[in-house]
Formats: C-alpha cells, structure tokens, sequence
C-alpha cells in the first residue's frame, strides 16, 4: 500500500486595506489642543458653612426671613452641596423648617407658594 502524500496547501491571506493617511491637523485645530492641555483645572472655591462663621448656637423656627433662603421655589429643603451648610447645622436647618412648616409658617408643598405669592410670611 502507498502511503497517501502529504501535500502541503498553504493558504494565503488577503492583505490588510490600507487605510489612507489621516488629513494633517490644521493650525487652528493645533493651537486649541495645546491651549487645552496648558489651561489649569478649574478648582470650587470652598463653601463656608455661614452658622459656623457667624459662630450661631440655635436655628430659630421663628426666624422665617433665615430659613426661606434655605427652601427652594417648589418648597423643599435644599441639599449641602448647593448651600454649603455643614452637616450639623443642616440637620437643626431641617428640624426647624419642619417645626416652622408644622405651625404653617413656610408651606409644606408649592402650591402654597403660588397662592400666597412667595415662600413664607412677608416680613
């Protein structure tokens, strides 16, 4: 018996596309990369708790005209990040909005805001 011959089959793959070479980047596009990477980061400039820096033992439910700053036009408490309160005095902020809302001097929902035409007593 004759033994089968190998043959070799050599498979030749296509070669890859060449992509064309990419347009060279114009002067503009040059000058606003390099502005880029030379620009500083920008860095918030640190909100101060303003309890803290007026040295404030208590938050008056009674004072109105202080808490209204601290409830936004749909009548809700706003957060840290967008007041820069600390997390002390947020939490007596929340208690004495919530004693004032109880007793019906800031509102509890904005439709209140809208028939009385602001947040609160007009002092």
């Amino acid at each position: 018996m004759a033994e089968p011959k190998e043959t070799e089959v050599t498979t030749t793959a296509p070669a890859p596309a060449e992509e064309p070479a990419a347009a060279p980047a114009t002067a503009a596009v040059a000058q606003t990369r390099a502005r880029r990477q030379t620009r500083p980061k920008y860095v918030p400039k640190r909100k101060v708790c303003p309890f803290c820096r007026d040295k404030v033992q208590v938050i008056e439910y009674k004072n109105i005209s202080l808490l209204r700053n601290y409830i936004t036009d749909r009548a809700k408490i706003s957060p840290r990040r967008k007041t820069g309160v600390c997390a002390k005095h947020q939490r007596a902020l929340a208690v004495a909005i919530k004693r004032a809302r109880h007793l019906a001097l800031l509102p509890f929902v904005p439709a209140h805001i809208y028939k009385t035409g602001g947040v609160g007593i007009k002092e």
